[in-house]
């Protein structure tokens, strides 16, 4: 039976290879709730939920292109010194947001600050990374 357009709330735990925990909504104690196949998460976490029963669980492997995507070189972005406002505040590490198409914000993260300006990169932290997630189906909500 399939998932596909059905509210679902499900727990999960994600790692990356390397064992490394980079997010778990169990450490938050209440599930993720989304429209199964509406877009709402990343590709290979949809795919997987699709045909989960309530209360089974299991672990998949997402590569890189299901889940955020390679890193994109043309994602790096350089602004002139003279182009950014307080530019003595920005420190390499800060997380900004700029304002993309429609005004909706677009995370970045700084990679340089200089005389000349400042470098930002706005791929995904996860971007490039393949990812592995424990998914337990907790629901499926009747609308």
């Amino acid at each position: 039976m399939s998932n596909t357009g059905k509210k679902v709330r499900a727990h999960y735990r994600g790692t990356l290879d390397d064992g490394t925990q980079f997010d778990s909504s169990y450490d938050r104690g209440e599930p993720i709730e989304f429209t199964c196949g509406a877009h709402q998460m990343i590709a290979g976490f949809d795919a997987a939920v699709v045909d989960m029963a309530v209360g089974e669980k299991k672990t998949v492997h997402i590569p890189a292109a299901d889940a955020y995507g390679e890193r994109r070189d043309d994602l790096v972005l350089h602004f002139p010194a003279a182009q950014v406002p307080h530019i003595e505040q920005i420190n390499k590490g800060d997380k900004l947001f700029l304002s993309g198409p429609g005004g909706q914000p677009v995370p970045v993260t700084v990679l340089n600050v200089d005389e000349e300006g400042v470098l930002l990169d706005a791929n995904h932290e996860l971007a490039g990374k393949d990812l592995n997630f424990d998914i337990e189906l907790v629901e499926v909500l009747d609308d």
